[in-house]
């Protein structure tokens, strides 16, 4: 592990895994001192080439740093701490992470907006998500958001969390709400550690694997009719994500998708086939994501899901999940309503 002196720090591939704090030179830039400045960053290293590190931080944000910048590595000792009331965080702050967990094959930050794009693949990837301060005013922040989806033939979408300020100046500026029963989500959060009090007996056809196999992709019915080198993108994209499968007599019956972005799990794209549903195979599906999951560091979970899904809202709350917020996707007044999801 890390055990360089403080003139030589070093980090290299025995490090992956380990929760350390990384302090480094910002470049061209002075300190308070009179000296260069410096930026720490602590969290979980993810990788190591020779000339730079990844390391998540606990909200899921990877920074990578210059490793010839760095001038101080220390390991942080692995102590039991407490969990973070997941209800407590910000509902902004949660759809960062959950952008992280769910990430687009393009983004662009405008101010804390993000805009986000993926070939129309789900609303999630394809829409901006409205939070904090886009940096400009409101009329321009929307000509721009509207200007984004035009270059890349998509429509524009943003998604606001239902209730909050941002939804009211969409409003108010003749955004109006998408249609349909996909138009918006619930999130819902729990604490993994009473989450996993729920769990049963591992299924024994289970398996968590590091990418989605042919099965699995014919499997998640939102893959249908979408760019497969864009789903399978979106779904690798984050650094620690698992696919989970339950097969029984060589089929998979079962399948759904973890990732953990710092501190939180996000459970996504939990599906069952259609002949045998009702056996508790969601369940295996979500005891294998939760176990996958804590084993990886995370305290925290998340979930988005349709509030007319009264099934999968019955199967989380065994869980421990409950409601922290939901949201929606408005459009512009010159847009044609085309559905997201």
């Amino acid at each position: 592990m890390v055990a360089a002196a403080p003139h030589a720090p070093r980090l290299g591939p025995d490090d992956v895994g380990s929760r350390v704090t990384v302090r480094a030179v910002v470049p061209g830039e002075i300190g308070p001192s009179g000296g260069p400045a410096m930026t720490d960053v602590v969290g979980r290293v993810l990788c190591v080439t020779s000339t730079t590190a990844d390391v998540e931080r606990r909200d899921g944000e990877v920074v990578t740093v210059v490793l010839d910048r760095v001038v101080g590595v220390r390991v942080v000792p692995a102590a039991p701490r407490r969990t973070r009331d997941p209800r407590a965080t910000s509902a902004d702050a949660l759809t960062q992470v959950a952008t992280r967990g769910w990430p687009p094959v393009e983004s662009a930050s405008l101010g804390d907006w993000q805009l986000r794009a993926a070939g129309g693949f789900t609303g999630r990837a394809n829409s901006v998500a409205v939070h904090g301060d886009p940096g400009t005013d409101d009329a321009a922040a929307l000509r721009q958001v509207e200007a984004f989806y035009a270059a890349r033939g998509l429509p524009a979408r943003a998604q606001v969390v239902l209730g909050s300020s941002w939804e009211r100046v969409l409003l108010d500026a003749g955004w109006a709400p998408l249609p349909g029963a996909n138009a918006g989500a619930v999130v819902q959060v729990a604490v993994l550690a009473e989450s996993l009090l729920g769990c049963r007996e591992p299924h024994p056809g289970v398996v968590v694997e590091a990418e989605p196999d042919e099965d699995w992709t014919a499997l998640y019915h939102r893959s249908e009719g979408a760019d497969p080198d864009v789903v399978r993108a979106v779904l690798t994209g984050p650094p620690t994500a698992g696919f989970v499968s339950v097969r029984e007599d060589g089929v998979l019956v079962a399948a759904g998708r973890v990732v953990v972005t710092g501190e939180w799990a996000g459970l996504s794209a939990v599906e069952v086939e259609a002949s045998r549903r009702r056996r508790g195979l969601g369940g295996a599906v979500v005891d294998a994501s939760l176990r996958w999951a804590s084993g990886r560091g995370a305290d925290k979970a998340y979930l988005q899901t349709m509030r007319h899904n009264t099934a999968a809202l019955a199967l989380y709350a065994r869980y421990g999940f409950v409601d922290h917020h939901d949201y929606r996707y408005l459009s512009p007044p010159s847009a044609v309503d085309a559905g997201a999801s």
